[in-house]
């Protein structure tokens, strides 16, 4: 039943029922207007506090992954570490499989104890690792530690998107998810700026400066531990998790800091839940791959394409730069910054679109375009028609449209499914999508790059570019018009009442 349906004319008689407790008949059923009142909710100083404070924790992902990329060079130049081209795609395909493994660990454990709780797992996963990271020893070494970083990263990804959503007023959902996905790239350009200065042979010795990079990003991270404990839990989750007098508390909580006072509960339509301590795997199963069959189809191809095509050319742009360009590698954070910030400027200024225009347009629009660029680019790649600047504006360009296509990626997984497994859901098409096209895309391009063949190289570009323009036709045919929309209304919760 679509949750719209609930909805008082005036004058139409109302439940009697008030607050969110449970109702007399059942201990277990309870009737509330939670998510009609956030959804009511107008732009406030609450909803930049939370898009902050989950932000930061994406402009450290930037850093992190792009000091793995720009530091590549130093890597291989390193009279310890010795890596070959294999060993950076090997080593970056570790951990983007430790971000498939940790999402779909963790993503179970944000559905069955909450969001809050796994910010801090997560969190303390990813600062660990990372200063770990500074240590290693080997290409073994380097490689478990970033495997287990990743762990940490892909735990983030389920938890902060289902906390997006869940947050924000549905008017502004779209846009909001894809600037907080696209705030990876501000931690992009801190990154490459930071390669710079910390691979300049002049200010640093060549196995100091990648050490140094990784202990500051991780340094940096436990600002974040603060900045998160004032993020409520999700009141969505409490109130099907058993906790209603909670949830009603930090709804009543974010009305007061947007209003100035609590709104009468009675004054908005309500809808009828039956709590539940967690939801059975073999139900989580039924509701991917049978009742949201046609969705879980459209989750999988954007996932896939978006993770290979992104996954594929940023963890080796800094070895197509060295060894195609001939650039040193301590002036490739240069070439970053604008790489970023195109990265970052595609899902500030087309993100609106995604509530306005609609998701369906939008996405196809953004795959679409994105795949015949990488496919043009890439041809003029392999005749030798660029210049470094040339390719990097070509990247430029690109990533524009493809930085808000793969953030959108993650909008239509987390928006799509119901509450009760909607970080699982997105953990699972983050790791099919990942395993699929983010693991292999790394290491495939590492082997394509030492053959030192630039056509080798454009073959690669196109496979990626396949896959964003065939992602493009499928959505446009089966993706959801969930723009504007309560997450109720588009996939009602698997504990709703008629």
């Amino acid at each position: 039943m679509n949750v719209q349906q609930t909805q008082r004319s005036p004058g139409t008689t109302r439940e009697v029922t008030t607050g969110e407790a449970p109702a007399p008949d059942d201990g277990r059923i309870v009737e509330t207007s939670i998510p009609l009142r956030l959804d009511g909710l107008s732009w406030s100083g609450f909803h930049t506090r939370v898009v902050l404070a989950l932000g930061i924790t994406w402009i450290l992902d930037g850093l992190e992954v792009t000091l793995a990329g720009a530091l590549s060079g130093a890597l291989k130049n390193s009279p310890v570490m010795k890596f070959s081209n294999f060993d950076v795609g090997l080593t970056n395909s570790a951990y983007l499989a430790g971000a498939v493994l940790g999402a779909l660990g963790f993503g179970w454990l944000t559905d069955r104890i909450g969001r809050k709780k796994l910010f801090f797992i997560t969190l303390g996963v990813y600062l660990s690792a990372t200063a770990a990271t500074a240590v290693s020893w080997s290409v073994a070494s380097y490689a478990l530690f970033r495997f287990i970083t990743g762990a940490g990263i892909g735990g983030e990804y389920t938890a902060i998107n289902s906390t997006i959503q869940e947050l924000v007023p549905a008017r502004y959902r779209g846009w909001t998810d894809l600037v907080i996905n696209g705030s990876f790239w501000i931690g992009a350009a801190i990154g490459a700026s930071s390669a710079i200065i910390l691979l300049d042979p002049a200010v640093l010795a060549p196995d100091h400066g990648w050490r140094i990079a990784y202990f500051t990003g991780a340094a940096l991270g436990l600002v974040v531990l603060f900045m998160r404990m004032w993020i409520p839990e999700s009141p969505r989750w409490l109130m099907i998790h058993g906790y209603p007098d909670r949830a009603h508390e930090i709804v009543a909580d974010i009305e007061r800091s947007v209003l100035g006072h609590e709104q009468p509960s009675e004054g908005f339509a309500r809808i009828r839940l039956r709590m539940r301590d967690h939801t059975p795997l073999r139900e989580v199963a039924a509701t991917l791959f049978s009742t949201y069959r046609q969705r879980a189809l459209v989750g999988l191809a954007l996932m896939v394409a978006q993770a290979f095509f992104y996954n594929a050319i940023f963890f080796t742009f800094a070895l197509v730069l060295t060894d195609f360009f001939a650039i040193p590698a301590n002036d490739v954070g240069w070439y970053i910054l604008p790489f970023a910030a195109g990265n970052f400027l595609g899902p500030l200024l087309l993100g609106r679109l995604f509530d306005t225009l609609g998701r369906r347009a939008m996405i196809a629009l953004t795959y679409g375009v994105s795949g015949v660029l990488l496919a043009l680019s890439g041809y003029l790649f392999s005749i030798g028609a660029l210049s470094a600047q040339g390719q990097t504006i070509a990247w430029m360009v690109i990533f524009f449209f493809a930085s808000p296509a793969a953030s959108a990626a993650y909008l239509t997984v987390s928006e799509t499914f119901p509450l009760e497994i909607r970080a699982l859901a997105i953990a699972l098409f983050y790791a099919v999508g990942t395993g699929i096209g983010g693991v292999v895309g790394p290491a495939l391009f590492g082997v394509l790059i030492d053959t030192g063949s630039r056509n080798s190289v454009f073959a690669g570009y196109l496979l990626g570019s396949a896959l964003m323009i065939a992602a493009a036709g499928i959505a446009w045919r089966y993706a959801v018009a969930a723009e504007r929309k309560s997450l109720e209304s588009v996939a009602p919760p698997l504990a709703f009442l008629e």
